[in-house]
């Protein structure tokens, strides 16, 4: 006979909870038996009845700043795992990337229980926090994507290591700077947001035994001519930097577009992230040494596999780490770009 979604899971938490002391390290809680404060998740009623009904699934990644370039390839990501998997997915979020708009946008959602499930990449992890909380007690799966909130009740996330990436663009930069030591300069769209903390403390870790003085990192904001002028400003007044590291995809083509115009680029290394349009024609011309990869398309894929397959199936949620791909003028032509 074949079991209904409330007694799969029922049956699973009971097999999952005599195995949770030898759960391998690092793994992520099985969905049907993730622990919180209640003592455990339990899905919502109206999307186990919509789950077994073959009702249409309805997924939100709710990204901090979907106007961001980025956004563009993790959105193709999420729409191949939707046509994939036969459920609907949709990118919402806030312009800007507004913390306390994301937390009404997802409140609104959550009470209108008109989604069966959730990832989110947090503008602010401690803002974001409680709302994480209030999807997990209504009953929504919920998991993170792109930005790791750990301290949150996020039953998985899908994304690169933030800190692991922070040490090794540190690593490659102190290839690239092959024994030079001086002023180093660290540039990012949002120096506040948890995600550039954790690739800045990585960062640090990483360079502390390196002989670099590093500045910053220094807010540039997401605006284009913003960004630039900033950029500007604060190289102007770090005249011996020898180095100009970003943290994200668009302080990274802000600061080559100043090497470029300044008559810099071949004199300041430049490293940073992603493989946007205009940082692989940086690339290509030199002006930048090497960006890293963080597959944000594979993101966006595999936070609606982990939510579709876990609604359909009771598949346990898992953290996936899309890794760090370091991308040079070497081999550039084989990554995808990323927008």
């Amino acid at each position: 006979m074949k079991l209904s979604l409330r007694r799969r899971i029922t049956v699973a938490a009971t097999l999952s909870l005599a195995l949770l002391g030898s759960a391998a390290c690092g793994a992520v809680t099985p969905a049907s038996t993730a622990t919180g404060g209640d003592g455990g998740f339990q899905l919502a009623d109206y999307i186990a009845d919509a789950v077994e009904k073959g009702d249409p699934l309805k997924i939100r990644l709710s990204y901090h700043d979907p106007s961001l370039a980025f956004a563009v390839p993790i959105r193709q990501g999420m729409e191949r795992g939707a046509k994939e998997l036969g459920v609907e997915a949709q990118m919402i979020g806030p312009t800007g990337g507004n913390a306390a708009d994301q937390v009404a946008e997802l409140q609104t959602l959550i009470n209108q229980k008109q989604i069966h499930g959730l990832a989110v990449s947090s503008a602010s992890n401690d803002a974001l926090k409680p709302v994480i909380a209030q999807a997990y007690d209504a009953g929504i799966p919920i998991i993170s994507f792109n930005t790791n909130n750990p301290e949150s009740r996020q039953m998985g996330f899908v994304g690169q290591d933030l800190v692991a990436s922070g040490r090794s663009l540190a690593e490659e930069l102190i290839k690239v700077l092959n024994g030079k030591t001086g002023k180093v300069v660290v540039v990012s769209v949002d120096s506040g947001a948890g995600w550039s903390n954790d690739r800045f403390s990585g960062f640090q870790e990483g360079v502390k035994d390196a002989g670099l003085q590093i500045v910053g990192p220094v807010n540039t904001g997401n605006e284009p001519s913003a960004a630039y002028n900033t950029v500007e400003s604060t190289m102007a007044a770090q005249k011996d930097a020898i180095a100009l590291v970003s943290l994200d995809c668009c302080s990274f083509t802000a600061g080559a577009k100043w090497l470029q115009q300044s008559g810099n680029a071949g004199k300041i290394h430049a490293v940073g992230f992603d493989v946007q349009p205009q940082t692989v024609e940086y690339l290509k011309g030199g002006v930048v040494d090497l960006s890293i990869s963080q597959g944000p398309a594979e993101q966006g894929y595999q936070a609606v596999k982990l939510l579709a397959e876990y609604l359909k199936n009771g598949t346990e949620i898992a953290d996936v780490d899309t890794g760090a791909l370091v991308v040079t003028r070497d081999n550039v032509a084989t990554v995808p770009v990323e927008g």
